[in-house]
């Protein structure tokens, strides 16, 4: 981190304690910081610029643009700037609504995509989704079992879950894709899977209510992945098992406007220490699976268990 003097002198502007008002809370870009704070892009970057040089901001490629959000180093004694400035800037609240809009608009975008395949996922090629790496996870289940599968979409593997445990909480963001859920299970006389809409770091579903956790291919397309697996803890009961099926991190850009993907994958490494922050032991992850044809998408598996 610069001198406490430059960071001072950095963190006097109002605009840029604005900024890192909400950069302390969530990862933006340049485009949302506008729309937020209706200032120029220039002005914008400028700002974003003086707060990297000050060892405040940092940032990270995604897709065609960056995605900013505070340094590690930039908390510290600046909490107690922060805590203050929030009461002394008058747009700050303000700030914090634009944000949340914001916010909402990308996870509408989400939406539009997978609203816009509901009824052919089957149909056209999803990266990750394979027979092999379902079969694997299948392996680790224990019925008769309470399950969330969460980020479901159609709910084909819900209805596979459903023929051996007790219930199947299948939830989803798409209201399309619960509908088509819910035709596919009446279709097939299904009756022990129960669709809900909801997002996967807001789950509708109470505290310590199922045994057993499921993400198939859905964790990437968590804005927040670490809260999303918070969300998970909480709902099982103690002792309860989560298993992953993801993407192990890739290259391939194009999947964020192809697949509506938020990350491109994970690390073994990034799995685990999450699974770890989110309260789950006795990890393991394995690369179940990789594809022949470009790009060579490889599927992880992780499994744990919720902490006693």
């Amino acid at each position: 981190m610069a001198s406490i003097v430059k960071t001072l002198r950095v963190v006097a502007d109002p605009n840029r304690l604005r900024i890192l008002l909400l950069l302390k809370g969530e990862e933006l870009s340049v485009a949302e910081l506008q729309e937020i704070l209706a200032m120029g892009q220039s002005t914008i970057s400028t700002h974003l610029s003086q707060l990297k040089q000050a060892g405040l901001v940092e940032d990270r490629r995604t897709g065609k643009s960056n995605l900013y959000r505070i340094a590690p180093s930039g908390g510290g004694p600046l909490d107690e700037i922060f805590g203050r400035a929030k009461k002394e800037i008058p747009e700050a609240a303000q700030d914090q609504a634009a944000m949340r809009r914001v916010l909402r608009k990308r996870r509408d975008k989400m939406r539009a995509f997978f609203d816009s395949v509901a009824g052919r996922l089957g149909k056209d090629y999803v990266p990750g989704k394979s027979w092999k790496s379902l079969a694997e996870a299948l392996l680790r289940l224990m019925p008769p079992l309470v399950v969330a599968d969460l980020g479901a979409g159609e709910g084909a593997f819900a209805l596979l879950l459903a023929q051996r445990a007790k219930k199947v909480i299948a939830v989803d963001s798409s209201a399309r894709m619960i509908e088509v859920g819910r035709e596919l299970a009446a279709r097939h006389g299904v009756k022990n899977v129960d669709y809900r809409m909801g997002d996967m770091e807001e789950i509708p579903i109470g505290d310590g209510e199922v045994d057993l956790v499921f993400f198939s291919q859905s964790l990437h397309h968590a804005l927040h992945p670490e809260r999303a697996l918070a969300e998970a803890a909480r709902i099982l009961v103690s002792g309860g098992r989560i298993v992953i099926l993801d993407l192990l991190r890739h290259r391939f850009e194009e999947a964020r406007e192809l697949y509506a993907d938020e990350w491109l994958g994970f690390s073994e490494a990034e799995l685990e220490t999450m699974l770890q922050n989110a309260g789950f032991a006795n990890i393991e992850t394995t690369i179940v699976d990789k594809e022949l044809e470009t790009p060579q998408f490889q599927t992880l598996l992780a499994v744990g268990d919720k902490k006693n």
